[in-house]
């Protein structure tokens, strides 16, 4: 497990050996108390690109908090880990994080499927937990979402919109907008993946189009000559994937290598200028969608987009790293309130601060840089916008925006 530890912002408490420690953060001799944010999401491998957009999109909101003094008397630091887009990793950070008395709450994970092997975790440990990320429409309205929604973790939320309206937004925009009649839909396997070709799928026949043909490939795959192959015979003029952009950017090249020239279309976890980096010209035409709009045509984001830059922070925070400032934001306003609500003190205890922090996560209602943050009974975001992208010259171009319903 490799584990990355953020530098504190610039006037952010540093500890001395004449501190103390207790239940309740870190204490310095000067009265003020230093809690952390945790944040699990790929830092290395696959999907590392936007995993580091994940942990310092939070640094960026925590680096505000301190020297905008959003909590009186209180610091706040970045505790991120690495869980290499593996269940069983985040699994493991989310243990430790809630072994780490000084975390209050934590952001992430970016895949879905490393997410349900984390929720149960926080939730006997009543520790929120945000994602800016997560799709998958299970992890808050449960197994039967398509007709008994029922909400299994209140410790959980997200800042990210689901696959069900993600799915639907990008069939209706390639049977209504590209005017395509013939899918063949190839998934990963993964939770994030499969769910969203699913929902696709469904919707695009609703539409009055065809799916072809279905296949599955592997995480971790590199030669696709054989699926190639019957996506050339199929006679499709669409390639929609459901999964990350590791396997995405090399079906599309390998594709178009065998003269197939048709577009190849997936949703946020395609969403990386690594795509079009590994692809390289092979990707021109394709397309992604994402949650919310463009991040840098947002003027509330724009202190944020320069200071991200200026700091010269690796990976990408054009998918998710505005949500990820929203989401550590709604922590850090929530422990506000905690404070507030009782005489302007906080608890000794960090479970009694935990538990606490879930409904008033809960009642979150404010302008985040990306949009209002508000969450649902389900813990769903209350932003419904989604945007489809397509790579223009070299370049994620936004090629139609709206909210999905």
């Amino acid at each position: 497990m490799v584990i990355l530890t953020s530098v504190l912002a610039s006037g952010a408490l540093t500890l001395t050996a004449c501190g103390s420690r207790d239940d309740s953060g870190d204490k310095s001799d000067g009265g003020t108390t230093t809690y952390t944010i945790g944040v699990d999401a790929p830092l290395s491998g696959e999907n590392s690109t936007t995993g580091l957009g994940i942990q310092y999109g939070v640094q960026v909101a925590v680096d505000d908090a301190n020297k905008n003094n959003w909590v009186p008397g209180v610091k706040f630091k970045v505790k991120a880990l690495d869980d290499k887009a593996q269940p069983a990793s985040g699994q493991q950070n989310a243990t430790a994080l809630v072994g780490d008395k000084s975390v209050i709450g934590t952001v992430g994970p970016l895949n879905s499927g490393v997410a349900q092997s984390m929720q149960q975790v926080f939730a006997s440990a009543n520790m929120v937990e945000i994602s800016p990320s997560n799709t998958n429409p299970e992890l808050t309205q449960g197994k039967n979402w398509q007709t008994a929604k029922k909400r299994p973790y209140k410790t959980y939320f997200r800042t990210a919109t689901t696959d069900e309206l993600q799915g639907s937004f990008a069939a209706d925009y390639a049977y209504n907008g590209l005017k395509k009649k013939k899918a063949f839909v190839v998934d990963d396997k993964q939770t994030y993946g499969a769910g969203l070709a699913k929902i696709f799928g469904e919707k695009f026949k609703g539409l009055g189009g065809t799916v072809v043909q279905t296949d599955h490939v592997n995480t971790g795959d590199k030669d696709f000559g054989s699926l190639v192959t019957k996506i050339k015979n199929s006679g499709a003029d669409l390639l929609y994937y459901g999964g990350q952009y590791d396997e995405s950017s090399l079906i599309t090249k390998q594709l178009k290598d065998a003269g197939v020239k048709i577009p190849l279309f997936g949703g946020d976890g395609m969403f990386a200028s690594t795509y079009i980096e590994t692809a390289g010209k092979a990707s021109e035409g394709d397309l992604a969608t994402s949650v919310g709009v463009p991040v840098d045509t947002l003027p509330a984001a724009k202190q944020f987009v320069d200071t991200y830059k200026a700091k010269g922070y690796k990976g990408d925070y054009g998918a998710y790293g505005g949500y990820s400032y929203d989401a550590a934001s709604a922590i850090i306003k929530a422990l506000k309130a905690v404070k507030d609500a009782n005489g302007d003190k906080l608890p000794s205890d960090i479970n009694d601060i935990r538990s606490k922090l879930i409904p008033e996560v809960q009642k979150s209602d404010f302008e985040g840089i990306t949009g209002k943050v508000s969450f649902d009974q389900y813990g769903d975001t209350g932003n419904k916008q989604l945007t489809v992208y397509q790579v223009t010259n070299g370049e994620w171009k936004a090629v139609k925006t709206g909210t999905a319903g």
